[in-house]
């Protein structure tokens, strides 16, 4: 199978995540080192269905290293769930060559990406594009770094305000089933507490925190929720504090999408024009259905079983020093 493959198909699928358009990049501009056809596929697998197909080179991708989002655009489909809606979309593969994908996105699009790979034979390698970081098989993904940033950001801006009036703000942050933003970013902007999915942290060990701090005579009462923690939604966590703490003036603020926007970080820009690389050359090679991540600065591949079944795991460690840090 090595070096039979003569033209690559790459889509993004899911959420966008920034660091998305730098992986394209480097797919294609690979893609044409080695001297292969490069399509781009738009809107996800839905593109795949609808035959929204172009050809791609060099100059396509020319200045989208910095831009956010995909150029490629993305969307999810039902279509594309059903054994018909994915023979349709192998059928507009082999109309333009196609011989190979690099998929970018998270579990559903590397779920996906291994039944068509299955069911017809098809060369199939993926790269982790999402801000979670909640793949198995890399120490981040693409976007993290990124979407990590927009937070430190903005909730630098806001202890601002919190600080001026002596308010306490709970900063949601994205993360339904994987809590690396909160806890990476309120260690790095030094919030009083960080609340996770990962943990069944009882409504009492906040309050404790919150004491703590008023014990401490701590000016910085910050709070990063990250949305899917078990304790409930922020807007139920913050009015349980008012309860509690009624002369504190609480605030919520949600950030929401505006964590999924903006231009890629340095780091982001790097691991995906990485991986990208990585990705066309294992295809030469002959390898298929599996996510190219990056481990202790070094390439590794995962089987899209494994990076499925295995969410990654936050770092305890971290969580200790946080403890330590924010008293």
């Amino acid at each position: 199978m090595k070096n039979t493959i003569k033209t690559i198909g790459v889509l993004t699928s899911g959420g966008d995540a920034p660091g998305m358009n730098a992986a394209i990049r480097a797919v294609v501009r690979c893609a044409k080192f080695y001297q292969l056809n490069v399509f781009g596929i738009y809107e996800g697998y839905q593109g795949l269905i609808e035959d929204s197909i172009k050809p791609l080179d060099a100059r396509s991708v020319k200045n989208i290293l910095s831009r956010g989002g995909t150029v490629l655009k993305s969307s999810r489909s039902e279509g594309f769930k059903t054994k018909a809606g994915r023979e349709k979309a192998y059928n507009n593969l082999k109309k333009y060559g196609i011989d190979a994908l690099v998929i970018i996105g998270g579990n559903g699009t590397f779920t996906g990406g291994m039944y068509f790979s299955e069911e017809f034979d098809l060369p199939v390698m993926g790269l982790p594009g999402t801000i979670d970081n909640d793949l198995h098989g890399t120490d981040f993904t693409i976007g993290f770094d990124s979407a990590s940033n927009v937070v430190v950001d903005a909730v630098d801006k806001i202890r601002d305000t919190a600080e001026s009036h002596n308010r306490l703000f709970f900063v949601e942050v994205m993360g339904r089933d994987s809590g690396f933003i909160a806890l990476h970013t309120g260690l790095a902007s030094g919030a009083l507490d960080v609340v996770l999915p990962e943990e069944s942290q009882p409504m009492e060990d906040l309050l404790f925190e919150l004491q703590k701090g008023e014990d401490n005579q701590k000016t910085n009462k910050l709070i990063i929720v990250s949305e899917g923690n078990k304790l409930g939604s922020t807007m139920e966590i913050a009015e349980a504090v008012r309860q509690k703490f009624p002369h504190l003036e609480s605030k919520v603020t949600i950030l929401g999408h505006l964590q999924r926007g903006g231009a890629p970080t340095c780091s982001d820009r790097i691991l995906a024009s990485h991986l990208g690389v990585a990705a066309v050359e294992s295809l030469r090679q002959g390898r298929t259905k599996e996510m190219v991540g990056m481990i202790n600065g070094k390439i590794t591949f995962t089987p899209f079983q494994e990076a499925i079944a295995q969410q990654s795991r936050i770092d305890e460690e971290l969580i200790r020093i946080s403890k330590i840090l924010s008293t």
